[in-house]
């Protein structure tokens, strides 16, 4: 039976991490041949109850370091409108890296090697450094996938499995962010499979990945917890269940299990210390608590208005600036395809266009009739970076403000980040 391990961790990180790994083997046996280990954590960005803990990587490195680890890497590639560099500064993994001997890799500022995602039908671009170490060399090297455990706006779930979609460049990301999404993040997987999932579960997020900090007494909830386990696709349903999702509600662990990746039936999967699982179950939901600003007109198309992609990212960007950078509203946010053209010639003022199938029909026509300077354009499916800029413009947001350090530190972040080769779709308040 596939095995998934939780450990409180009330009386301390460390321990509770120490005894997640030993249950699967000392480090000395867990190692491969080449003695290094690979730390895939979720780093998206600074923002707080959104990365996975400082502390928990810290555990993990320090047991690997002290148990005979030649290296451990801390390899992430944060989001889009970031980069991977600031990101490690701001929430303080780049110091924890720097006090213990780990090796952090801004997976971003590495050069691009093709994938064939071969459901899905297409290439996609993941950095030479993953390519190297976890493909071309996987059965030399223990890897291992260091989630948070949040439910997703547009994947229901992020877990060992979907923090996977962080191995890819930037640009690989926009295309097929919509109804394709989960067929993606499967098709990943089934390229790249972690030997251990270890989740930081000292706490969780509610109504999706990305809330806003002034709703966090709503949307993030303490748990205490880690979650390991050596079969991926296990772990995840097991933490998709324990945040009340079953397999069939998560798309992405479906295909995985329907290409027999890994263990996904329940009754099939010893739950250790299975009491922490029962006590602290919760009933969450990865809609959205949609708190926009009311003065924010949506008009969303009766077709190809996908919540994977257009349509909750924009969303999710919306509710962020409008409770936690006060952002203003007075404007019109068009996505999706099949708009009602009433609706679309009843617009004026400023307006948003979300995604390639809003901006075929409508761009040229609203552009010419409104202005282009009170047009802003989110082009692909998912161009976090044009999105950001958009709103923040139409909400009156000044772009410094979205940087969680100075000014000047964050410019010599970005000028470092470009010397060594950056390839992050950064915001227009990083670009130089």
């Amino acid at each position: 039976m596939a095995r998934v391990r939780f450990e409180d961790t009330s009386c301390g990180i460390d321990a509770a991490v120490t005894k997640a790994l030993d249950s699967f083997g000392s480090p000395r046996s867990l190692l491969r041949r080449s003695g290094a280990v690979f730390l895939k954590v979720n780093l998206i960005d600074s923002k707080p109850h959104v990365f996975t803990s400082v502390e928990v990587v810290r555990a993990i490195v320090t047991r690997f370091l002290a148990g005979g680890a030649r290296a451990v890497y801390v390899i992430e590639n944060s989001t889009q409108g970031n980069f991977t560099r600031l990101v490690f500064e701001a929430t303080g993994m780049r110091r924890m890296c720097e006090e213990t001997g780990a090796i952090p890799v801004y997976l971003d500022e590495t050069a691009e090697m093709p994938m064939y995602l071969e459901r899905l039908g297409s290439f996609v671009r993941i950095p030479d450094f993953v390519h190297e170490h976890l493909v071309r060399k996987r059965d030399e090297n223990l890897y291992i996938s260091v989630p948070k455990l949040k439910t997703h706006s547009m994947s229901t779930v992020t877990l060992g499995i979907k923090n996977q979609f962080g191995l890819l460049h930037h640009r690989s990301r926009i295309p097929d962010h919509n109804f394709r999404l989960h067929q993606k993040i499967a098709d990943i997987y089934a390229n790249i499979r972690p030997d251990l999932t270890l989740i930081d579960a000292t706490e969780a997020t509610n109504h999706g990945h990305y809330p806003a900090t002034g709703f966090a007494s709503e949307c993030v909830v303490p748990l205490d917890l880690v979650i390991a386990g050596d079969d991926p696709l296990a772990t995840d349903v097991v933490a998709a269940k324990f945040l009340g999702f079953d397999l069939q509600d998560v798309e992405h662990l479906r295909l995985a299990a329907a290409y027999r990746l890994g263990e996904s039936d329940l009754g099939r999967i010893d739950i250790e210390n299975r009491h922490l699982f029962e006590e602290r179950a919760q009933h969450f939901s990865s809609d959205l608590l949609g708190r926009f600003p009311e003065d924010v007109r949506i008009i969303r198309g009766k077709t190809l208005c996908c919540r994977e992609g257009c349509m909750r990212n924009t969303e999710t960007v919306l509710e962020v600036f409008g409770r936690d950078f006060g952002g203003k509203g007075g404007f019109t946010i068009l996505m999706g395809k099949g708009i009602d053209p009433a609706e679309a010639a009843s617009v004026t003022g400023r307006v948003h266009i979300a995604g390639d199938c809003a901006m075929s029909e409508w761009y040229p026509e609203l552009k010419a009739r409104l202005g282009a300077r009170n047009v802003t354009v989110s082009p692909g499916c998912n161009d976090l970076a044009k999105t950001i800029d958009g709103l923040a413009k139409q909400m009156g947001i000044p772009p410094y403000r979205l940087s969680p350090l100075s000014p000047l530190k964050s410019v010599a972040l970005l000028a470092e980040a470009y010397l060594h080769g950056t390839r992050s779709n950064v915001t227009n308040v990083f670009r130089i």
